[in-house]
């Protein structure tokens, strides 16, 4: 069998033994006949396993159509609801065929997420009550009122065998040590919670309701309503919106753990065609309710497992749900075990993890809490479709609000000037209070008006230019900083440059004027450039950094790092580093170099570089110095060129370029790599690429060795005050390496920065 079949086959029993308890569980909690979710498990898996347009993605009945499904079971009954999810299937295919899958990738995060957050609560809400030992009302809010003498009066063997099972949910992901390891990637934990609660029942003896399979004679189909009501439509377009949108969305979440697994080395795997996926998610559901199954959706969970399981196509899934259709029909004696309870806690810890902390903190850091809550709020207390018309409602006030309060003030400056700064967007409703800020400008002072908006409609590019002419006219000068009065629609003047552009591609700096040229027939004046890049500086940059670099004036500087690095044109250290003003002190010199005390017996004495170490450490008391040597280094390349001449040390000084007398400071470097080649850095585990390379690392290792023979870097050593770290950049590639330890052999090891997909934090 080729290693590809057997790593779909592996990853298909580990998404199966997921998905079968899950599947009962959410058939439960939705009330409909527990074979039911084993239909929507076995279509999601060979219906949309097949045709979908995202190979790893696993479909199935998911969590997140839970409350909708038990409201249509309660409203219209189990058969009719069936036929909604054929309705709903058939607007998927036509929406798929309209290709507008990806536009569903615009509703607000906040809004989705506060959706997702406010099912998981219902659900949750619905089956404590099954845990402890009750029914599970009709809404959140009937089971909100009724939980205080559910509480009072606990079913003992229900909450006994709910406890073991969210007990193991929560622990089995922590089980220590190796066998545990071993033991969690045999075992998923949803399996693993349920079997254990149905030994402890069956081992006790407890009288607990199990799952009841009636024969497929017995089963269920679709039936018609006698008429077609809005509420009938409310239905379809409620399955439609969110069994898409969290198809969708998991779909786009899987290409993000696919991606992260190919830098690690996996295979590659093509991206999600999101419209294709939504045709198969139609066809699925469209099965499914012809079947009695329940609403089929791509689901992340089981999506994320098939991933970590190294699947590498589309087979996976299909072969889960062919286990997911043998085990509903040579399992069903086992099935019946299992104890009730034991999958009300299993959906109910589901519910619970649906309101994600993640999420939460990342609605806080966009400010969109108030779309999120109200979102939240309305699934909860009024239903799914109602709640997300309350958080598009509330995310259109919330941009309307935004616009209508833009920040506009008014200073007068010593020197008799004015300055007028306007934050946010510039647009018709800020009119009247930009009209007002400008009238107290005295007629004929010179103003400067500052503009950190992104865009402004007509009607405020009007008012501007208009109090702009009129108060020109009275011979004041009047300079507008920022876009310097971009519309809407309009394109950015070339005077705006994309940060970290080089010059050459500056549209900015190229044009300059008649008058500023170089002479006919001489080289272009690169001083000229500077100007003027130092002018869009003050047009672009300066407005919006000018009140942080007030505040550092005037508290000093307070870097926390030192990092010392080569003086190569290429090397942007704030870019690298995504650091600003105030954050790195920076020292840069010819090849990085460290010269070690006692440097000025050698008759090349340079104090410059550990003058910059001691203020470092003992004035600003950096925790941190960074020694960063990139590819294709200069320096590396003369010291190269130089390590089969004599040492020029005897020779006279005045023979001696400056840049010879520097250069000494690199031998031992020199030396390190030719008296032990074994000890050559690895890098991303591999050697280097030539003996450029070699160099530039062992160079970084030996200037870190320079640095401890300083005084005051020994000493903040010993006190645990300060680290020391090493690092490469590779230039052509855009890849930063840091120095990690040590690699096979015992030798040094730089290992790649790379972002972690799963939070975003950069990992060696």
């Amino acid at each position: 069998m080729p290693a590809s079949h057997r790593a779909d086959l592996s990853a298909s029993i580990s998404v199966f033994l997921i998905a079968l308890p899950l599947s009962l569980g959410i058939a439960l909690a939705t009330g409909a006949p527990l074979q039911a979710g084993l239909v929507a498990a076995a279509v999601g898996g060979l219906v949309a396993g097949s045709l979908g347009g995202a190979p790893l993605l696993v479909s199935g009945p998911t969590a997140g159509l839970t409350v909708v499904t038990a409201g249509l079971i309660q409203q219209y009954g189990w058969r009719v609801t069936c036929a909604i999810t054929v309705l709903a299937g058939l607007t998927q295919l036509a929406l798929a065929a309209l290709r507008v899958a990806r536009s569903a990738l615009a509703v607000s995060p906040a809004i989705v997420h506060g959706m997702i957050a406010g099912i998981g609560v219902t659900i949750a809400l619905a089956q404590l009550h099954i845990v402890l030992g009750g029914t599970a009302g009709s809404s959140a809010t009937d089971n909100l009122t009724a939980l205080p003498g559910r509480l009072a009066s606990p079913d003992a063997a229900a909450l006994a065998v709910s406890a073991l099972t969210g007990l193991v949910l929560l622990a089995w992901p922590r089980l220590p040590g190796r066998a545990g390891a071993g033991l969690r990637r045999a075992v998923p934990a949803a399996l693993a919670a349920v079997v254990l609660a149905t030994l402890l029942s069956r081992g006790t003896g407890l009288d607990l309701p199990r799952v009841d399979l009636p024969s497929w004679g017995s089963h269920a189909l679709p039936q018609l309503p006698e008429g077609l009501t809005l509420g009938l439509f409310a239905a379809v377009l409620t399955v439609t919106l969110v069994a898409g949108v969290e198809s969708l969305l998991s779909a786009v979440a899987v290409d993000k753990l696919i991606a992260a697994r190919r830098r690690d080395g996996g295979a590659r795997i093509p991206r999600a065609r999101l419209d294709r996926e939504l045709g198969a998610q139609g066809t699925a559901n469209v099965v499914s309710g012809l079947l009695g199954g329940l609403p089929v959706a791509g689901v992340a969970v089981r999506s994320s497992a098939n991933v970590a399981a190294g699947a590498v196509s589309r087979r996976s899934a299909v072969l889960h749900g062919c286990w997911i259709l043998l085990a509903s029909g040579l399992l069903v004696g086992l099935l019946e075990l299992i104890p009730l309870p034991a999958l009300a806690a299993l959906v109910m810890v589901v519910g619970f993890q649906m309101v994600s902390i993640t999420h939460i903190r990342s609605v806080t850091r966009h400010r969109e809490v108030v779309v999120y809550s109200a979102t939240a709020a309305g699934v909860t207390l009024l239903g799914v479709l109602e709640g997300v018309a309350l958080g598009i409602a509330t995310a259109v006030a919330v941009a309307l609000h935004r616009l209508a309060h833009t920040r506009i003030s008014h200073e007068p400056r010593p020197d008799g000037s004015h300055h007028v700064r306007i934050r946010g967007q510039l647009t018709f409703l800020a009119v009247p209070r930009l009209s007002r800020v400008l009238s107290q400008v005295p007629d004929g002072a010179r103003t400067t008006v500052e503009l950190e908006g992104t865009f402004m409609d007509h009607a405020a590019y009007e008012a501007l230019h208009d109090w702009q002419a009129a108060h020109t006219a009275l011979g004041a000068a009047v300079e507008i900083t920022g876009r310097a009065g971009a519309r809407i629609g309009e394109p950015v003047a070339a005077h705006h440059c994309r940060p970290w552009q080089p010059w050459r591609n500056h549209q900015c700096t190229t044009a300059a004027p008649a008058a500023d040229r170089a002479p006919s027939g001489a080289a272009p004046a690169r001083h000229d450039q500077l100007l003027r890049g130092i002018e869009n500086f003050q047009r672009t940059t300066a407005p919006l950094m000018r009140q942080e670099l007030a505040r550092l004036a005037q508290e000093g500087q307070r870097p926390g790092q030192l990092f010392l690095t080569c003086a190569d044109s290429r090397l942007v250290t704030s870019m690298i580093t995504s650091s600003g003003p105030g954050d790195l002190f920076t020292v840069r010199n010819v090849g990085n170099l460290v010269p070690p005390p006692g440097a000025e017996a050698s008759g090349s004495s340079d104090d410059s570089v550990a003058a910059a170490i001691e203020f470092a450490v003992v004035e600003l008391r950096v925790s941190s110095i960074t020694v960063c040597g990139h590819s294709g280094c200069g320096a590396m390349a003369a010291l190269a060129g130089r390590a089969g001449r004599a040492d020029p040390a005897g020779e006279r000084r005045e023979r001696a370029s400056s840049l010879d007398r520097w250069l000494r400071h690199g031998r031992p470097t020199v030396e390190r790599l030719a008296g032990d080649p074994g000890a050559v850095p690895s890098i991303d585990g591999h050697p280097p690429a030539d003996n450029l390379e070699a160099l530039a690392l062992v160079n970084v290792v030996q200037q870190l060795e320079h640095l401890t023979r300083h005084e005051c870097v020994a000493q903040g050593l010993a006190e645990g005050a300060l680290s020391l770290r090493g690092m490469y950049f590779n230039v052509g590639q855009a890849q930063a390496y840091v120095l990690d330890g040590e690699g096979g052999g015992g030798r040094p090891a730089f290992a790649a920065v790379r972002p972690d997909a799963r939070s975003g934090i950069l990992t060696a």
